[in-house]
């Protein structure tokens, strides 16, 4: 297996509920519109089906007005503990990721794992410093933990 240390950005969160619930909050269109991505943001799906092949087609709606187009592609979903896809812009010209979500149950919480591993360690660098990828992954993670909580 390849090294990709210097490509890849993980992070983690236990969260206080049972790993069922926070899988439902993942991979129900429903749940996942009203929680996912970072502090301020909200979401457009145009289009989710969350199976092997799967695309998924939504644009973020940032707090400051701009608009970011997203399309993930479904590689493996391995209920309850693991999805991994295909991250991009849908540019063909800009650069997709991968990225692992990994749910590991622990005493009735669950352990969330984001992972994403970019192209080249440059990549990573500049999705840290300029897309703000760490911060926007804990924040993420956070808006999880609360939406879970009043499942």
């Amino acid at each position: 297996m390849t090294n990709t240390q210097d490509r890849e950005i993980s992070i983690t969160r236990l969260i206080d509920a049972p790993r069922e619930r926070v899988w439902e909050a993942f991979t129900n269109p429903d749940h996942l519109i009203k929680w996912w991505g970072p502090d301020g943001f909200t979401n457009t799906f145009e289009e989710i089906s969350i199976t092997p092949g799967g695309v998924w087609k939504f644009i973020m709606h940032g707090p400051d007005g701009i608009d970011y187009p997203n399309v993930i592609v479904f590689k493996e979903i391995k209920k309850p503990e693991r999805i991994s896809y295909t991250h991009g812009s849908g540019d063909e010209h800009e650069p997709t990721f991968e990225s692992v979500i990994a749910l590991d149950e622990q005493n009735g919480k669950t352990l969330v794992t984001l992972t994403a591993i970019f192209e080249t360690p440059e990549e990573r660098e500049r999705n840290v410093k300029e897309v703000g990828a760490i911060e926007g992954g804990k924040q993420t993670l956070g808006r999880l933990a609360d939406y879970v909580s009043q499942m």
